[in-house]
């Protein structure tokens, strides 16, 4: 069985068929969803939907949301997690982090947000999920200067080797996905292939980074514009090229990779 460590199930993108797209992810043999938040507009409709489907949730701000966040969002942000702190579907604090591949995004901005959030998820005794896109030093950098020390997934990650060290040294485990089915994406698949096995976990970040075979060329989207849905149902698959990655069999890739899901947030047990 697997476990989905990352799906943003309540975006649009599922709003024609949401019940279609759990039901093929049970069908896949996806037997746990975690559905993290991206600001506080959508904290309870993550959780709801975790309640409808039996499924896990994250409450955080997404560094891309930051921008149009007030500071009052980070008390209504420490509410929910106070008055939510004894459910157990609530698995982490996340999405949260840094990007700075996305232009227009102040910086100082995303790591006042960054920092407080993790001073909250401290306090709440949870582990983070955390958006890394060209920001994985300065994530290590805070969560070195906060004490951070409940770990948790650096999500989609796209470092170096040295930074995924750095990442497993704090606790961290490494979130992979459909970028892991491209074969040019050479780093990636190498670190995938050489980290401590302990340290994987999948995800899809559905509807987001389609595998390989969902992925829409150029001329695609000009004939049709937008990008190809990603979904959990597409985990097996996904997790196929890292089985062949690590010489593995399909079962043992979801047993290890279940294994440190549990591992990095101790509530999905």
């Amino acid at each position: 069985m697997w476990i989905d460590t990352h799906c943003h199930l309540d975006a649009a993108e599922f709003d024609a068929d949401r019940d279609a797209v759990v039901a093929r992810a049970r069908a896949a043999g996806v037997e746990q969803v975690v559905i993290p938040a991206v600001d506080v507009h959508n904290l309870d409709a993550v959780r709801l939907l975790a309640i409808q489907h039996d499924f896990t949730y994250a409450l955080g701000i997404h560094p891309l949301c930051v921008m149009r966040a007030a500071e009052g969002d980070l008390g209504s942000l420490a509410e929910a997690l106070e008055t939510h702190h004894a459910d157990p579907r609530l698995v982490a604090v996340g999405e949260i982090g840094l990007d700075f591949f996305v232009e227009g995004l102040d910086p100082e901005v995303q790591q006042h947000f960054y920092v407080e959030q993790l001073k909250l998820s401290k306090r709440a005794g949870l582990p983070v999920l955390l958006h890394v896109r060209r920001s994985a030093d300065k994530l290590l950098a805070g969560l070195r200067r906060v004490g951070f020390t409940q770990g948790g997934i650096a999500h989609a990650f796209n470092g170096s080797e040295q930074q995924a060290q750095a990442f497993i040294d704090l606790g961290f485990k490494l979130g992979f996905g459909g970028t892991l089915t491209f074969e040019r994406s050479l780093q990636i698949r190498r670190i995938a292939a050489s980290v401590p096995e302990t340290a994987l976990v999948m995800e899809t970040d559905a509807p987001d980074i389609p595998p390989h075979w969902l992925y829409k060329t150029a001329e695609q989207r000009e004939a049709s514009p937008g990008q190809a849905r990603n979904e959990s149902a597409e985990l097996p698959r996904i997790a196929a090229s890292l089985a062949e990655l690590r010489g593995w069999t399909l079962e043992r890739t979801a047993a290890i990779t279940s294994a440190n899901a549990r591992a990095a947030l101790p509530r999905l047990r």
